[in-house]
């Protein structure tokens, strides 16, 4: 019979030292014995060793590039496998395997998940797993607040695959890990993950700055409604103008930013984190956008609602590319580069005739520049503030009365 020395060998019976040395040197090794009748409870009753067959591991070229970027990004890789833990050990040794010398052997560890979560969490490298001890400790990490992913190719993956947040099979594994898998590397090139997980990570990133362009624009158009109907005026935007801000503080802009990669990692709040930073922008931007309204309006009381609403349209518009900017902070050159591409656009409208009669827009007289002026800046000083106190304080967070709203919903 062919299998593992210790496997094979009767209790007490010692397996070979040479056995013990190859797999040190991260070698597979397989005994054969002869035995004078089948085996009972996975041993073979007076087995004798007869030969050690052992087979080499080719390790692929980028195995190494590829746990060194999973490292870099605090990913932490474990092996778990069935083979003997020496062999194991060393193999992960030699692509970087963070740990690789802290090798165990799963036949030792508890049953109990905390105990179990505690060994994953120090060691590296485990051998002799069996199928249910995969599953088990996919289980454990996860009860200790991980993001597992788990790979695999056989039907001893399948049960760990099925528990684990990503499942990831091998296209050239069976059928059943394939269909458990939410995800199938068809060309078997474990190397494709890191761009499995930047292309994740960007889209999870730039999700997160779209919503909040949004959300505050739902915010202040909201609040505004509302301040506006309370003070009986006229509604201070046309259809158009929610369009030109909508399209050069938001819909332009999240679409630029949709493309661009990130290395940062998810984090869970997403909610909360939105809505921290909506809210104090919309109320600010609200807030300013009605105050230079209601003055122009009284400043401007014989001239015509197209100057008013044209003062309006300017201010939001610069509260709304100040959010932008926000939004992309840290700024580097293409970003400052979008940011102030989409002031030129709307400077442009301004001053092209037939752009500015398209939408409706005007230039307003000198002194309401200065209403204007005073309204943007104070209203992006009280955007400054009140997301600094949203920030400190975190009234969405899963503590709060409003967080335990969210989270329930």
């Amino acid at each position: 019979m062919l299998g593992a020395p210790e496997m094979l060998l009767t209790a007490g019976t010692p397996v070979p030292e040479r056995a013990g040395q190859l797999a040190a040197e991260g070698k597979r090794v397989v005994m054969l014995v002869r035995a004078e009748r089948l085996p009972a409870e996975g041993e073979a009753a007076g087995a004798v060793p007869a030969a050690l067959v052992v087979l080499g591991e080719s390790v692929r070229e980028d195995a190494a590039e590829t746990i060194a970027y999973f490292t870099e990004q605090k990913v932490r890789p474990v092996v778990i496998s069935g083979d003997d833990p020496r062999t194991v050990g060393a193999i992960a040794g030699r692509v970087g395997v963070p740990h690789a010398d802290r090798r165990v052997d799963a036949r030792s560890l508890s049953e109990d998940p905390a105990e179990l979560a505690d060994a994953l969490d120090d060691a590296g490298v485990f051998g002799r797993v069996a199928p249910e001890q995969k599953r088990a400790m996919v289980r454990a990490l996860r009860s200790h607040g991980h993001t597992v992913a788990m790979t695999g190719d056989g039907v001893n993956d399948v049960l760990a695959l099925k528990d684990a947040d990503m499942g990831i099979a091998m296209g050239a594994g069976t059928p059943a890990a394939r269909a458990v898998a939410q995800l199938v590397l068809l060309d078997n090139r474990f190397s494709r993950l890191p761009g499995v997980v930047a292309e994740g990570r960007r889209v999870i990133v730039n999700m997160e700055r779209v919503a909040k362009l949004f959300v505050t624009k739902t915010a202040y158009a909201t609040l505004l409604a509302v301040l506006v109907g309370v003070a009986g005026l006229p509604f201070p935007f046309l259809p158009r103008h929610l369009t030109l801000i909508g399209s050069l503080t938001i819909g332009i802009p999240a679409f630029m930013l949709s493309f661009e990669p990130s290395r940062e990692p998810a984090r869970s709040g997403f909610v909360p984190r939105v809505l921290s930073f909506a809210m104090p922008a919309g109320i600010a931007a609200a807030a300013a956008t009605f105050a230079v309204y209601a003055l122009a309006r009284s400043e401007l009381a014989d001239s015509s609602l197209l100057d008013a609403r044209s003062a309006a349209t300017i201010c939001l518009t610069a509260l709304g590319l100040w959010v932008l900017g926000a939004v992309v902070r840290p700024l580097n050159a293409l970003r400052a580069a979008l940011v102030v591409a989409m002031a030129g656009a709307f400077v442009a409208v301004l001053a092209i005739p037939f752009a500015a009669d398209f939408f409706q827009l005007t230039v307003p007289p000198a002194d309401t520049w200065a209403t204007i002026t005073i309204g943007a800046v104070g209203g992006i000083a009280l955007m400054e503030v009140l997301m600094r106190l949203f920030a400190q304080r975190d009234p969405f967070a899963p503590g709060t009365r409003a967080g335990a709203w969210l989270t329930k919903r």
